[in-house]
């Protein structure tokens, strides 16, 4: 099997035999493994007889960090990444990391493994695989109509903490209505792992007396009806309309996101 200097490796979101062979194995081979919280990291280690040196790597050191672990790679020495749950990068730091990598030409690989997001989907059903993922939700209530207006038709995807759930859950009701679909899992993988698709009225009102732990949540899309654009997008390139002014004005005219137009007309 190749070998690389530098290697992302997903760790277990809830259950800690949800870690692929490969990963254990390079968590042992590399020299220093960067994690988000060693504490946490140390009891997946342990659980494994994995013995490497861990370094921290988390949001408030990872600009810092970049040279630090430039000159390890430089001297030889290989590292792996880890996020404190989940497939590093994916709401996690490592993006600094990553792209000093590539600047510097060093060889890097991902490896596949657990990941909160696609855990998530795979077990809410959905009428296509068209979703966007927006990380965490904005908190703000203009901010939060920004994004279900601009991915209406699409299915939303995003983290949420325990203690802000219920007022984001709030807020979309106001905006969006009380039978807008609401799929919401919450301990995935864990001994409470919960999973809910209804109105977000009755969602609110399961979860009434709290609601725990780690949780992701998914907005259905709230255009049902695929209205074909192609011939017009024909039509206002033959009149010489750029790609910008034909998103905007199909954007106007059908409520479809302006980026869904532009990509279509990019691509045809």
């Amino acid at each position: 099997m190749k070998e690389y200097q530098f290697y992302i490796v997903p760790t277990p979101i809830g259950n800690i035999q949800d870690i692929t062979f490969r990963a254990i194995d390079v968590l042992k081979s590399v020299d220093v493994i960067a994690c988000e919280d060693s504490r946490i990291t140390q009891k997946l280690l342990y659980h494994y007889d994995i013995k490497t040196k861990l370094i921290s790597y988390h949001k408030y050191n990872e600009k810092s960090r970049v040279e630090f672990f430039l000159n390890l790679l430089n001297e030889g020495k290989k590292v792996a990444l880890v996020s404190d749950a989940g497939t590093p990068m994916i709401c996690d730091p490592g993006s600094y990391l990553l792209k000093a990598l590539i600047e510097n030409k060093i060889s890097f690989t991902a490896l596949p493994g657990a990941c909160a997001v696609t855990t998530f989907l795979s077990g809410i059903p959905r009428d296509d695989e068209f979703f966007t993922f927006i990380g965490f939700m904005p908190r703000g209530e203009n901010e939060i109509k920004e994004v279900l207006t601009d991915f209406a038709n699409s299915n939303i995807v995003f983290y949420e903490s325990p203690n802000r759930i219920m007022k984001t859950l709030e807020k979309i009701k106001e905006i969006n209505g009380n039978n807008t679909m609401i799929g919401i899992s919450r301990e995935l993988s864990k001994l409470f792992e919960e999973s809910i698709v209804d109105t977000v009225e009755n969602v609110i009102d399961y979860f009434k007396d709290g609601i725990k732990g780690e949780i992701v949540c998914m907005v259905y899309k709230t255009i049902k009806d695929s209205i074909d654009v192609m011939p017009q997008i024909e039509k206002l390139k033959h009149a010489g309309y750029s790609t910008k002014d034909i998103s905007k004005i199909l954007s106007i005219l059908t409520d479809k996101p302006k980026n869904e137009i532009y990509k279509l007309v990019s691509e045809n």
